[in-house]
């Protein structure tokens, strides 16, 4: 008996390691309804928590959660997703990128797992890129709220959503807004919506990046 009951404990105490399954089963009013573990499903607002996760945001049938620093997208009608307890491991805290003949940081990386060619544009305030490497990865962009964005070529409406995660080498940041605009790149540009969550640093042809958070 005395046994059992230290089996029982030892398995409450380990509980927090393990993983939740979250599944998203609806959106209404801008609210979420969360089901956690099986459990019955509850509305959650932005910002609010629920047993260890936390609604960042809701945009369409999707909405963006987050437990202890995992950051993931769940989708309505989609199978639960698994979050651990316990940090996630984002990968590599540093990049160092080495500049081109032009000048320029063009570090190929990953978007939602699929593979694209990054440049480094500190002047954009968040990562761009066009439809035809939107339609490429399958980011459902028409979801997202237009927005009107000013270019060289004058005002064009574009499609602002957030990107479940962007991978540069090792470094994977989760949760980044983007712009997708209607003319054609070369290349997405690497914006300050993902640059701002690294320490940057240049050093003749060498930007280093340590990530902050």
């Amino acid at each position: 008996m005395t046994r059992a009951c230290a089996l029982a404990v030892s398995a409450l105490l380990a509980w927090p390691a393990a993983a939740q399954q979250v599944a998203l089963s609806g959106v209404a009013g801008g609210k979420a309804l969360v089901t956690i573990d099986g459990a019955a499903p509850r509305f959650l607002t932005p910002g609010q928590a629920h047993q260890g996760v936390k609604l960042l945001s809701v945009q369409g049938e999707a909405a963006v959660i987050e437990v202890n620093g995992q950051r993931q997208t769940v989708r309505v009608g989609e199978a639960p997703v698994s979050l651990g307890r316990a940090k996630a491991d984002n990968g590599a805290q540093r990049i160092v990128l080495t500049a081109d003949a032009q000048g320029h940081f063009m570090p190929p990386g990953q978007i939602n797992g699929r593979q694209v060619q990054f440049m480094v544009d500190t002047g954009a305030t968040q990562v761009i890129l066009s439809e035809s490497d939107a339609k490429r990865i399958n980011l459902k962009f028409e979801q997202g709220q237009k927005v009107r964005v000013a270019t060289a070529n004058g005002d064009v409406v574009g499609h602002q959503i957030r990107l479940d995660s962007v991978r540069i080498g090792e470094a994977l940041v989760y949760d980044v807004s983007a712009i997708v605009l209607p003319q054609s790149m070369a290349f997405v540009l690497l914006g300050n919506s993902f640059l701002t969550r690294f320490q940057m640093q240049r050093t003749n042809d060498q930007l280093t990046l340590d990530k902050r958070y």
